[in-house]
């Protein structure tokens, strides 16, 4: 009889009993540690970046480069939102005015103006102004400002009363539930095309109104993922 062989092998025996586990498990530690730190981090970017208030807060009101009252140019003096945002009924984008635009009425109105000189200043150098973006969708959403305004959605569904504020803000989540909310009822939403642009535009019933436009215009909001999602 090998009695070496035998002493071995109850040798070997003893020595994996003293292990619960196999060996591979000495590396979860590792890998829960990694794993924890991944989840914090994400977490962190996720409401960092998404839920910042650049993207989905309400009341977001960033400061400009040049103090611009909404109030004062489409409320007072009545300008249509079409004159400075051209795009808005053409394309997906409404269009952030050029320094060309302003030079329009600021080459003679105001022109010692210590904010009209940043604009004659852009203009002469021919740098553009860094306006900072308010309202900000995620770059895998898709959404065209024509196809909401040719279709009797005003301005002010989205972006609110512009016209009386100073310095304009986010009233709306801009979240995809919102977004559907209104495409499953967009009634109270619809009005005449021709007061797209006239935000203080009212009318006693609008959903009636809206759901009467609503057959007149042909108008039928898809709810299916590649509506938004491209």
């Amino acid at each position: 009889m090998n009695w070496d062989g035998l002493m071995d092998k109850k040798d070997i025996s003893s020595e994996e009993e003293l292990f619960l586990f196999p060996k591979w498990t000495n590396g979860v530690p590792l890998i829960l540690a990694l794993s924890t730190v991944i989840g914090l981090c994400t977490v962190v970017f996720i409401f960092w970046y998404w839920f910042s208030p650049r993207n989905f807060n309400i009341g977001f009101a960033p400061e400009q480069p040049i103090e611009y009252s909404h109030e004062l140019h489409a409320g007072q003096l009545g300008i249509d939102c079409r004159y400075c945002h051209v795009n808005v009924e053409k394309g997906p984008a409404a269009t952030i005015p050029s320094t060309e635009t302003c030079m329009n009425c600021h080459s003679v109105v105001k022109t010692d103006s210590k904010e009209i000189l940043k604009i004659r200043e852009s203009f002469s150098e021919g740098h553009k102004i860094e306006w900072e973006q308010i309202h900000r969708l995620p770059g895998y959403s898709y959404f065209d400002h024509s196809q909401h305004v040719n279709s009797g959605v005003s301005c002010v569904s989205c972006h609110g009363r512009v016209d009386l504020m100073e310095r304009v803000y986010q009233v709306e989540p801009l979240s995809m539930g919102w977004c559907l909310d209104c495409h499953r009822n967009p009634a109270k939403n619809i009005r005449p095309k021709k007061y797209v642009t006239d935000l203080g535009w009212k009318v006693e019933n609008p959903e009636e109104l809206g759901n009467e436009l609503i057959k007149k215009y042909h108008i039928n909001p898809r709810e299916d993922c590649s509506t938004c999602h491209r």
